[in-house]
């Protein structure tokens, strides 16, 4: 038909069809469909929906909880828990699991951050969600913490929605990377950036720049250069971009190339790092290396790390595969010495 747009939906069951895969995974997908459009939702009237400020407690990360990360959470469980597709969730504002109940239990599991970036609710800049789904292990009937914990290479679908100018969520399902963007007349999302590819060359690079002083040295040989400029040794001049979301610095990235890192720093040493493994670096790094870039810890693989708990945290540095090659030669070079 002449000028329509590709529905989600629509995209997910042609996904479905040529991969001869079973349709579960398309309605599971429609209900966090529905929880990112109510959140978008919320972002979109901020204070006239009463959903800016913070509630003055704190979620198992130690985090001060805004009043949308709750809101966002109780969502995506509600929105979750009775379409028949999940034996489990996993929230990252949650200390453990969260059950569904036996007559609606699946075959999936699903992690989500409900709400990245939080601290930038309330002065009106870019947020989003991340999700990421997993199989349920074989005879399994009710599963605990346990079974979630599968290394990155076991995702069958991850993605994030960033809520800015526009809502757009972009997802894979281990065959390319896809967004989607949201017609709020519609109350649909369409397909308007098919086949998405992080590009190789970059003049970029996001990383939280005050932490400078607890870097390790391979972060900082990487930074000082990029920060040398044309005179230096990469003989190019480098930008820095900052939001403090990963959400919106990871869908610049796969926009227009570059490189994000939170890497390990004295700091957060004996925390393992400041990124959650389960709910942010494994599902972006599904979707990174899916889009043709890399993503490591420095020292290994994200997808490849065996989670050990459920809020296991790890250095992250992902984006344009040159950039994040030479980041992990610098730590393989210093660690040899």
């Amino acid at each position: 038909m002449s000028g329509y747009r590709t529905t989600l939906t629509h995209f997910l069951i042609e996904e479905q069809r040529r991969r001869q895969g079973e349709g579960v995974l398309t309605l599971l997908l429609a209900d966090v469909m529905t929880a990112c459009k109510t959140i978008s939702d919320l972002v979109d009237h901020g204070e006239l929906a009463g959903a800016l400020g913070s509630l003055g407690t704190e979620n198992v990360q130690g985090e001060v909880q805004k009043k949308l990360d709750v809101q966002s959470n109780e969502l995506f469980k509600f929105c979750n828990t009775i379409g028949g597709h999940l034996a489990g969730m996993a929230s990252e504002e949650e200390d453990d699991i969260v059950t569904v109940p036996a007559e609606y239990r699946g075959r999936y599991l699903l992690l989500f951050d409900p709400l990245d970036g939080s601290s930038n609710i309330d002065v009106n800049v870019s947020v989003g969600s991340i999700f990421s789904i997993l199989r349920c292990p074989d005879g399994i009937d009710q599963p605990t913490a346990e079974d979630f914990l599968q290394p990155g290479t076991q995702q069958v679908c991850a993605g994030y929605t960033v809520y800015g100018p526009s809502t757009m969520l972009v997802l894979t399902t281990g065959d390319g990377v896809h967004g989607f963007t949201m017609d709020r007349n519609v109350g649909e999302f369409f397909l308007t950036h098919p086949d998405m590819k992080v590009p190789e060359e970059t003049k970029e690079f996001a990383i939280n720049m005050s932490n400078m002083r607890h870097w390790e040295e391979p972060v900082r040989r990487y930074i000082e250069e990029c920060l040398a400029g044309s005179t230096g040794p990469r003989e190019k001049d480098f930008n820095m971009r900052w939001v403090a979301s990963m959400v919106a610095d990871v869908h610049r990235i796969i926009s227009r190339g570059g490189v994000f890192m939170y890497p390990i720093d004295e700091k957060i040493r004996d925390k393992g790092g400041k990124l959650r493994l389960m709910y942010e670096a494994n599902p972006m790094s599904f979707i990174i290396e899916q889009a043709g870039g890399a993503s490591s810890t420095g020292r290994q693989r994200i997808l490849e790390v065996q989670p050990s708990e459920l809020h296991q945290r790890v250095p992250v540095i992902l984006g344009s595969k040159k950039e994040v090659e030479r980041i992990v030669g610098y730590h393989q070079e210093a660690d040899a010495t």
